[in-house]
């Protein structure tokens, strides 16, 4: 408190802070296990061309438009550039011709760029690479947006040049032009705003809307958590973190000169001051001081928010300290400023420009400087005064507790932009260890030395040998078909017309959206197969559980509806198996036959015994597939797969290896419930985690793990539970509704079966 000395009114400061829970945040991004580059110092980055065109072109199609000179910079439509030698390369060898770059691109680019990026951390298992792969992307757009805002000057420049001489046919519309480009030259930093404001939305929406999504599904909640966070600062892409404009719209508006009472640096040394004056643990710490002064919520925490609740202790607490940092403010002549920079933001949009933001606000508490802006409104047009003085009288009428609450909304706003301003710096200075290759050379040289972090779309990547090195074999089995044919016979009706619109052909519609294959058809079952070839970023078991419950799902939809016209409905069991290599094929004339383990243990896993079915027949079950032991250990034969006896009604069955393999390809998050199962209440292991299907579109899959009872072979009792474990894709809505909403424990009554 060297500086800044007040008088505390009585009150003990530090007495009433001492029981507040303050938090302290210092933004970072650590790069862990990344290769450097050439230079080693600096990580070597190269992203996409097409990317880089389309970016390019349309941030420069935002800046002409927020600029005003779309006629200036428009190009001559005969004129074609050629291509640029990093192009021609690209454009070389098997790859499709390309079209050229389109801005409408650049959003669907975007979310396919990042998600290669995240794609290529999860095979890596290291998330570093994805944050690599941001910051290049943030650095190359912070470097486009001045190149192309130059370049646009150069057309401007060039397209003025055809209106000089003595013999221009229109010289009005040549004085037009000069003046407009005069503007947009003036106008530099205001344009470079909007267009990092659009830029940094699109970021954001993709985030948001897909990005976040899919990292928790390969990698978890809260993985680099805090590092992301970074990327959603409203500062991202300005050049120093400092616009009057922007700090008026979603923080607050400081001053600029070393004049002004209220500019940054002095408004942090007086907020200092304040927390010192707490004694708050570590405060006069500098680094903790700033750490403090990073986590907008000890604003709440200390002040209520400008209007804390005076019938609680702490509230009675924040209020003190509220008039302490008011009366601060007050002794610091600082608090009309912020009055005023509040009051000035519903003026920008009639008055900003002409008249500059800083000379608005000033205007508000200066009469002298009232005036000025007086006579600038009468020169440019004879815009009304009226509401600058509504504003002003507002502010004279800010009295009382209307103070406390602009301090209090000023202190948080204040920490807000601290902190994200830390944030950008943070962001910098990981952005100086990146390396963006823009040189085909550097690119080549990178490469060879294998330190080159490349990011293409998926049309640029270079083509692998279409080789599959794993496979998923999902079957489909109906229960008793021969009896529903017989049936449907006797009342005159054609099994085949049913099976076919119930089941075939709706199967036939998912197999394109999940990518897998026909195997085989016979009359009561289906077989699948799901490819995994090598270079691919595999998610073959995921896409498979996917896919088999929505078999489920169309099965019971079209049960339902031949439930209410009077016909059969039909009874599933489904079985996955995932095996760690290709199949094998023999060779029927042109058709191939596949040879794999897979075919023969999904059939196991689909498969439903008649003893177990006999037994839980009726039985109100959350779940659909059952393994029971009837034969000791000891007695197996060292088999004893060949003594299980199965149940799978509406079920999906995976053996152990899709598990496995399940838990490589997303996040998988463990819940423990205790819930009526067939031998009473039992603690159940659930798993459940998101399985991306397309861009953007991600399905929610819970296994359940469960653990193979040895029972009487005559009534199914219960004579202990061995070690070994089978796994079940949960079908029962319940279930869902519990992981996913957080709903009550469900019940077997809302159990449903296919």
């Amino acid at each position: 408190m060297a500086r800044f000395s007040f008088l505390q009114r009585g009150e003990n400061l530090p007495e009433l802070a001492r029981d507040l829970q303050m938090e302290t945040y210092s933004p970072a991004i650590v790069l862990e296990g990344l290769l450097t580059g050439v230079d080693n110092v600096r990580h070597d980055v190269f992203l996409s061309l097409r990317f880089a065109e389309t970016a390019r072109l349309n941030i420069f199609r935002l800046i002409a438009k927020y600029g005003a000179v779309e006629e200036l910079v428009r190009e001559d439509p005969q004129a074609q550039r050629p291509p640029s030698v990093m192009q021609r390369a690209e454009g070389s060898g098997s790859m499709k011709p390309y079209k050229g770059p389109d801005a409408a691109d650049f959003r669907p680019m975007l979310t396919a760029l990042h998600t290669v990026a995240l794609n290529r951390a999860k095979t890596e298992s290291n998330i570093s690479v994805d944050l690599l792969a941001r910051l290049a992307l943030i650095k190359f757009l912070k470097t486009e947006m001045l190149a192309q805002f130059h370049l646009a000057v150069e057309r401007c420049r060039a397209k003025l040049k055809t209106y000089e001489g003595p013999r221009t046919p229109n010289p009005a519309k040549a004085m037009e032009l000069r003046e407009r480009f005069a503007q947009f030259q003036v106008s530099k930093k205001a344009l470079l705003r909007r267009v990092g404001q659009e830029l940094f939305q699109t970021l954001r929406d993709v985030e948001k809307e897909t990005l976040a999504r899919l990292r928790r599904s390969l990698f978890g909640d809260g993985a680099a958590e805090a590092s992301y966070e970074l990327f959603l600062n409203r500062l991202l892409l300005t050049e120093d973190g400092r616009d009057d404009f922007l700090n008026a719209e979603h923080y607050v508006m400081l001053g600029n000169y070393e004049r002004d009472p209220d500019r940054f640096q002095t408004l942090l040394e007086i907020a200092a001051s304040f927390f010192k004056s707490l004694e708050l643990d570590g405060a006069d710490e500098e680094r903790r001081l700033d750490a403090l002064f990073s986590a907008p919520n000890n604003a709440e925490e200390l002040l209520g928010g400008g209007t804390p609740d005076e019938s609680t202790s702490k509230g009675k607490a924040q209020k003190a300290l509220l008039a302490a940092w008011v009366d601060l403010l007050e002794r610091e002549n600082v608090m009309e400023h912020i009055i005023a920079s509040y009051e000035a933001v519903p003026l920008l949009p009639q008055y900003s420009p002409p008249i500059n933001p800083q000379q608005l606000k000033n205007a508000l508490i200066s009469s002298t400087e009232r005036k000025r802006v007086e006579t600038l409104l009468q020169e440019h047009g004879k815009i009304s005064p009226d509401n600058l003085h509504k504003a002003v009288k507002r502010l004279d009428a800010c009295k009382g507790t209307e103070r406390g609450k602009v301090a209090g909304r000023f202190l948080r706003d204040f920490i807000r932009y601290h902190r994200d301003l830390r944030r950008l710096e943070a962001l910098d200075a990981a952005m100086e260890g990146v390396n963006v290759i823009t040189t085909e050379k550097l690119r080549q040289l990178s490469a060879i030395n294998n330190t080159l972090y490349e990011f293409l779309l998926p049309e640029e990547q270079k083509p692998v040998e279409d080789r599959v090195v794993h496979h998923v074999v999902i079957k489909a089995d109906i229960r008793e078909s021969s009896i529903l044919t017989r049936t449907l016979s006797e009342r005159g009706l054609n099994p085949a017309s049913y099976f076919s619109l119930n089941f075939y052909e709706p199967v036939n519609k998912l197999l394109p959206k999940y990518g897998a294959d026909k195997v085989f058809i016979e009359g009561d079952a289906v077989i699948l197969a799901l490819f995994e070839r090598e270079g691919e970023s595999g998610f073959g078991v995921g896409r498979a559980c996917v896919l088999a419950k929505e078999i489920t799902e169309i099965v019971r939809a079209y049960n339902q509806k031949s439930q209410q016209a009077g016909l059969p409905t039909l009874e599933l069991g489904i079985g996955i198996s995932y095996q760690e290599s290709p199949p094998m094929y023999l060779m029927d004339g042109p058709n191939r036959i596949m040879i794999s383990g897979a075919l023969n243990e999904s059939d196991r896993l689909s498969s439903c015994s008649r003893g177990s079915r006999r037994y839980l027949n009726g039985a109100e079950t959350l779940f659909n597939v059952y393994n029971f032991q009837t034969v000791d250990d000891e007695d197996t034969g060292g088999n004893p797969e060949e003594f299980l006896l199965r149940y799978n009604i509406g079920g999906i069955h995976i053996n152990e290896a899709a598990f496995q393999k399940l838990s490589q390809e997303i996040s998988l998050q463990a819940h423990d419930l205790t819930l009526p199962t067939i031998w009473d209440q039992e603690v159940v292991r659930l798993y459940s985690g998101l399985v991306p299907v397309a861009q953007g579109s991600f399905h929610r899959v819970v296994v359940r793990q469960g653990r193979i009872p040895h029972v009487e072979a005559r009534d199914f009792t219960l004579k202990q539970w061995t070690d070994r474990l089978y796994y079940e894709i949960c079908t029962n809505p319940a279930i869902y509704e519990y992981v996913e909403h957080g709903v009550d424990a469900p019940s077997p009554a809302r159990s449903t079966t296919v």
